[in-house]
This record gives structure tokens, sequence and C-alpha cells, in this order.
């Protein structure tokens, strides 16, 4: 018996739909080694990320995760579910923001939203979206919020 193939993959530009949010799945607990390779590794020495006995000065008591790691993971938990082999190209990222520390050992549940899509006038069979990425804690509160713009294929042989 042949089997059908499935092969996963990312939304192409027609199947996003602007009135859906999309929850990531799974989660990401997030560690203090995650922390310390993702800092010294990107070569950020900032003392709230790496020096315990300076963290525990400041008003939050330990060390923080560094805010880019956030980022980063926050965009990537997104990419199985909507871009995995669709997308072209990120364009670019705005209105970052952290209105809460994420600390050693919270879990990172994140969710997106389409703000806008249009096809590309200069590119035949691509199209730009423009996502909001949102980041909660275990607690439910907003770790990162970022708005994310990227060149999308559209479906193969519908342009």
């Amino acid at each position: 018996m042949t089997r059908r193939r499935i092969t996963q993959r990312g939304l192409y530009f027609e199947e996003f739909d602007e009135e859906a949010v999309y929850v990531h799945s799974p989660g990401r607990t997030v560690t203090e080694a995650d922390n310390v390779f993702f800092t010294t590794l990107t070569m950020n020495t900032q003392s709230l990320h790496l020096d315990a006995e300076f963290s525990n000065r400041t008003e939050f008591g330990e060390r923080l995760i560094n805010s880019m790691f956030t980022l980063s993971t926050l965009v990537g938990t997104s990419v199985a579910q909507l871009t995995q082999g669709t997308i072209i190209a990120n364009v670019g990222l705005s209105d970052v923001r952290f209105p809460h520390p994420l600390k050693a050992g919270d879990t990172i549940y994140s969710e997106t939203r389409v703000l806008s899509k249009r096809l590309s006038k200069s590119r035949p069979g691509q199209g730009v979206l423009q996502f909001e990425h949102t980041a909660k804690n275990q607690h439910g509160d907003i770790v990162a919020v970022a708005i994310r713009s990227t060149l999308m294929q559209c479906t193969p042989g519908d342009s």
C-alpha cells in the first residue's frame, strides 16, 4: 500500500485569516542555561543577565532573561504553524516591547494575530503580511509584544 505523504509547512499567503488568533504550541520553559548561553553567544555582557550578585541588588532581586532571547523565542514559536517553508523573508520588526520581565523557570506561551495582508505590487506570487506576536508567561503576564512584517509565498499556481 502506498501511503499519502504529508509534509508539515506553514501557511501560504491566502490561507492567513485576519479574524483569527493563532495559538502556538508547545510552550517553552526558559532555563538559566538558555539565558547564559544566549547572552554570551550574542556578546551581550549586561550584568542583569550574567551577574547574580549584581542582579540580586536590583529591584528584580534576580537575573532576568535576556530580552533578545525572549523576542527570538516569541517569533520562533510561531514558525512551525505559520511560516515554515512558506516565508520568503522577514521585512522588519517594529513596536517591540517587554512589559513584564521573564525569569528563569518561566514558561512562554505565545499567539499571533494577522494585522494586515496585501499582495506584493512588485513581486508576483508573493504577499506582505504584518503579524502581531504576543508572549505571556505561565501567570498570563505579557512578557513581549512585537509587530513583524514578512514577505510570504502565495499558493503555488494561484498567483
